[in-house]
């Protein structure tokens, strides 16, 4: 079943790729919902692409650990020629005129020798087992870092696609107001004619409405700047044009610290990967113990032909040839090692430091992990109270404004009270969006701690355009 659900997600990404290139080239807009971004960066981000390559490198390291144990093999072929080969010729003539057989005269055949050798060693030590151990615990510690790094890209899609979505509601409200000032400027023109009003209230409400034109606009081309970045930080094609389907509207839950700290402390990737590099040192240090207490096999086999008068000689024939090959076995055991004030002894003893030191920060840690997750769903509960309370403080600021408007086009309260009316309900409302802003924010950070998915059920699938 997680097969077919593995090859539906890749398929699903591959057409949503294709879809989005083609969008790209053409000009139109895509509307991205937050789990097609997150999906969409899974699959193109940079980042994990990067820690990809790693854990790749790590694997090949584990499944080729065992390599330690291939003997050494050479192959070689010499052709030499000696300069001065009269001792060994007396030599053959004396034992040549001893059997009563004639001297034989030098030639240039006697000067040239072939050897070939072939040889093989191999090394056989116990520190070979905690050295595969290690390799091995190092792509364990690779794919936790995968992990970490695509949880982390996970988190930091999710917390910019809220952001933008904050620059969007804002960027919504100060389109309204600049509307609202438009049509009070149209209004006062039309009063001033009709003599309702003095000229100075016209160009009160004209002043306004201009103020407004430029900070509108300066905010529509920050928002189109921070959409071509997460654009880019997604991987998309460059130019693609998107449209973000979503509102800041997250599902409030309520959590307990000890729960969670009960039920997902061992989860954290942080803890995870501190417990896999305690574990890869403890191997390192177990195969150092091995290499400087246990002694070491050394196997040799060496097979060395040699074809003298190699010029004159047949070499096809193997009576020609002389084998001076050998084999050797070697028990061999470092006695330095084993002496407590030696290099290697120093070193065993800065690595039981350190392992120290690793499980000193690994209650740190721990320690910290939980301070953490407390402040966490402090700030969430103080979040909440604080969402609630700025729901309430929106409605009576819009009754206010609603208030205020009707007393300003019956001519009884000033353009000033209802800049103040519509100024406390924008307030209000930012306000709002910041407050439910701030808790998905706590809430990731706190999924990211833990390693876990509390529900981050923001109304992400729906095209709501922002927080009224």
């Amino acid at each position: 079943m997680n097969i077919c659900n593995k090859k539906y997600k890749a398929i699903l990404l591959i057409f949503l790729s294709v879809v989005l290139r083609s969008f790209a080239q053409s000009g139109e807009t895509v509307t991205l919902t937050i789990d097609e971004a997150v999906d969409y960066a899974r699959a193109h981000s940079r980042a994990l692409k990067s820690a990809d390559i790693d854990l790749e490198i790590a694997k090949r390291a584990s499944d080729n650990a065992w390599n330690v144990f291939l003997p050494d093999v050479q192959a070689t072929g010499t052709l030499s020629r000696t300069t001065d080969i009269s001792s060994s010729l007396e030599q053959q003539n004396t034992l040549l005129r001893f059997f009563g057989r004639p001297p034989v005269s030098e030639t240039e055949s006697m000067h040239w020798a072939a050897v070939g050798n072939l040889s093989a060693g191999l090394n056989l030590s116990l520190a070979y087992i905690g050295q595969i151990r290690a390799a091995k615990a190092g792509y364990e510690g690779g794919q936790i870092t995968r992990e970490q790094t695509e949880r982390k890209t996970i988190t930091n899609v999710k917390k910019l696609f809220f952001g933008l979505l904050l620059q969007r509601d804002n960027l919504a409200i100060q389109r309204e107001t600049l509307e609202n000032a438009r049509r009070r400027s149209v209004q006062a023109a039309v009063n001033y004619r009709n003599g309702r009003i003095p000229e100075l209230q016209l160009l009160q409400a004209q002043v306004q409405y201009e103020n407004q034109i430029p900070e509108t606009e300066q905010a529509e081309t920050s928002l189109a700047q921070q959409l071509d970045m997460f654009v880019f930080l997604l991987g998309m094609p460059s130019g693609t044009k998107i449209e973000l389907a979503g509102s800041i509207d997250p599902a409030l839950i309520d959590v307990d610290a000890d729960d969670l700290i009960a039920t997902y402390g061992n989860s954290s990737l942080a803890l995870r990967s501190l417990d896999n590099n305690i574990e890869t040192l403890e191997y390192n240090l177990s195969a150092l113990d091995f290499a400087s207490f246990s002694p070491a096999l050394s196997l040799n086999w060496n097979y060395q032909p040699m074809l003298r008068d190699a010029l004159d000689s047949n070499w096809f024939d193997k009576d020609n040839w002389n084998d001076n090959g050998a084999f050797s076995a070697t028990l061999a055991w470092n006695i330095t090692n084993m002496l407590p004030f030696s290099s290697n002894r120093q070193k065993a003893k800065d690595l039981r430091a350190n392992l120290e030191k690793l499980k000193i920060s690994r209650e740190q840690l721990t320690e910290n992990q939980k301070l953490e997750v407390r402040t966490a769903i402090n700030t969430l509960d103080q979040a909440k109270r604080q969402i609630a309370s700025m729901q309430r403080n929106v409605e009576l600021a819009q009754r206010s404004y609603a208030m205020t408007l009707r007393s300003y086009q019956n001519g009884t309260t000033e353009l000033l009270d209802l800049r103040d009316a519509e100024r406390q309900l924008n307030q209000a409302r930012l306000g709002l969006a910041n407050q439910r802003y701030q808790y998905i924010t706590a809430l990731l950070n706190l999924e990211e701690t833990l390693n876990t998915d509390l529900t981050v059920k923001s109304a992400a699938a729906t095209t709501n355009g922002g927080t009224r």
